[in-house]
């Protein structure tokens, strides 16, 4: 049979495509959800599964968990990561790491990501504005 031999050009196939689209990760797209990872100066975590994050100026993102982030919401050094260049597009782009005390470094995916707008920025509690 050959369909192992098959499934390892296909693989191979979708390796080569994924190296490609990863250079084209390099800058942000045109979409106005795009920021630059090294542009984030500040975060608020008002509860283990949100965090608010502030780049490029006044920008800001909310980032949805796909569960807790243990202690996401007091702890004062978190990274965000991005996977594949520097920008973040949408929470399949970015990672939170997070040193949670006794839990050691704790990855946390993140199922998603948006840009609020000035209105979604004046409501925001206090304890999550970034």
């Amino acid at each position: 049979m050959n369909t192992p031999i098959a499934l390892a050009a296909s693989a191979a196939a979708l390796l080569a495509l994924s190296a490609s689209a990863a250079g084209a990760t390099d800058r942000p797209a045109a979409k106005s959800e795009c920021f630059w990872a090294r542009t984030v100066t500040s975060f608020a975590a008002p509860d283990n599964k949100t965090l608010y994050v502030r780049a490029a100026g006044n920008q800001i993102y909310r980032f949805d968990m796909f569960g807790p982030c243990q202690d996401m919401d007091w702890n004062q050094r978190l990274a965000l990561v991005s996977h594949g260049g520097d920008s973040i597009c949408s929470g399949m782009d970015a990672e939170v790491v997070n040193r949670a005390a006794g839990l050691g470094r704790q990855r946390c995916p993140v199922r998603s990501m948006h840009k609020l707008t000035p209105e979604d920025i004046a409501a925001l509690p206090r304890n999550a504005k970034p």
